[in-house]
């Protein structure tokens, strides 16, 4: 989200942060401090404070 700023709660997984921020969508992309998180981690990733996450939205077309 890019330019967006947001304090995350601890004990607060990237698949809550998603729903949280209705960032759901079938190619969306997860950076954890600038690596790529896989879906199937998303339940058990949990961001530390300080960390960096991103919502990458790829855009297809042609």
């Amino acid at each position: 989200m890019d330019g967006f700023v947001d304090r995350i709660p601890v004990g607060t997984s990237i698949s809550q942060l998603i729903a949280r921020h209705r960032a759901q969508h079938k190619d969306l992309v997860v950076e954890l401090d600038g690596r790529f998180v896989y879906p199937a981690d998303y339940e058990a990733t949990f961001p530390s404070h300080g960390a960096r996450v991103e919502f990458i939205h790829p855009a297809f077309g042609g």
